[in-house]
């Protein structure tokens, strides 16, 4: 397994109307995210996102991921798949989805998680190629 940390920026926000639930504080939304990444990964991603809101504070999310580039010099895409609760603070985690490593990733396999610091938003990849 190799374990590379790889910084993000996000470039794009597409956001659907939200629905609200019937005590006028809770609701669910969703959205496309775009960024792009330096580093170990070179490349960008599309999010499709759906997330929840109480009282307008965000509470979770949930999200699918398919990222293009190069990672560590190999190119393809692959998809990620990640969630994360507001409460408590916990980084968002997740996989790389079996079996949607294309090109020189086929067969990637890994989990993930998202880090946020003062240096701005890092995907922490735990992978192995075969």
């Amino acid at each position: 397994m190799s374990v590379v940390r790889i910084p993000f920026q996000v470039t794009g926000w597409e956001p659907e109307p939200a629905s609200v639930g019937e005590d006028g504080a809770t609701a669910i939304g969703r959205g496309i995210l775009r960024k792009t990444f330096t580093g170990p990964l070179e490349g960008t991603s599309t999010v499709a996102m759906n997330s929840a809101a109480v009282a307008g504070a965000p509470a979770g999310y949930v999200a699918v991921e398919l990222v293009t580039g190069a990672l560590e010099g190999r190119s393809g895409s692959f998809v990620l798949q990640h969630s994360a609760l507001v409460e408590g603070g916990a980084a968002p985690t997740g996989v790389v989805v079996p079996g949607t490593g294309t090109g020189e990733l086929t067969g990637l396999r890994g989990s993930m998680t998202i880090a946020h610091d003062d240096g701005g938003a890092t995907l922490v990849l735990d992978y192995e190629l075969p």
